[in-house]
């Protein structure tokens, strides 16, 4: 599993509304059973609690998403199958929104 990986959502009753997760988890603690992962939702689902820091939208598989950073979580890294992609070349944004959720700057 690789930080950025984007994995479909195993949650068959929130995958309508949040179709990936971004594992977001740092490379330096993979001994751990559990991956820190971002749900990204369907803008269209979220389009008020669009914020350009925080929630930034992003293009993903021809689909407007938004990184719903208030929704942090973590799951069982079994549940994760094979990643679907990368969003490595989207890291910036990913560690801004973390940090504005974090200290608000």
């Amino acid at each position: 599993m690789a930080q950025f990986d984007v994995y479909l959502n195993p949650s068959k009753a929130t995958r309508k509304a949040y179709p990936f997760l971004l594992d977001i988890q740092s490379p330096v603690i993979s001994e751990i059973t559990t991956r820190i992962v971002l749900p990204l939702g369907k803008l269209q689902h979220f389009k008020n609690e669009y914020m350009k820091t925080l929630t930034p939208v992003i293009e993903y598989e021809g689909e407007k998403l938004i990184l719903v950073t208030p929704q942090i979580s973590a799951i069982p890294s079994r549940m994760l199958k094979e990643p679907v992609g990368s969003l490595a070349h989207f890291c910036d944004e990913v560690i801004a929104a973390l940090d504005f959720a974090i200290t608000g700057i």
